[in-house]
């Protein structure tokens, strides 16, 4: 009953920076945690950043000081500004939403975006 829509990917240079947004519509009371997640080749999808409505937040630790997640409740957007990006940030990144948990885990999500790119060349 959550529509996700990411946008804001792209190709840069390692040290550039990126601001994804994910769009929800729909049932926005089921968007109490908005999260980050990323797949990298050969490896299973992982947690970025999570925020609840509140604004609590939750990064993991390879991006913490780098990124930010931000959340327009009003608008029901979830941001991410991506900073200082390195080659190892390259992957599909996704927004995912869900009423009552805000882990950085994927399996308790129910709603994902289709994800969008980026890539960071060194």
């Amino acid at each position: 009953q959550v529509q996700l829509v990411e946008s804001g990917g792209g190709s840069v240079q390692a040290g550039g920076s990126l601001r994804l947004s994910c769009a929800a519509s729909g049932n926005t009371y089921s968007t109490a945690c908005m999260a980050w997640f990323r797949e990298i080749p050969g490896k299973e999808r992982e947690g970025v950043a999570a925020i609840r409505s509140d604004g609590r937040t939750t990064y993991r630790d390879s991006v913490q000081g780098r990124f930010i997640i931000s959340r327009d409740n009003a608008k029901t957007t979830l941001y991410l500004q991506m900073n200082r990006l390195k080659p190892e940030d390259t992957a599909i990144y996704h927004c995912a939403a869900d009423r009552n948990f805000c882990p950085l885990t994927p399996y308790d999500y129910n709603y994902w975006g289709q994800g969008t790119q980026v890539t960071v060349s060194s």
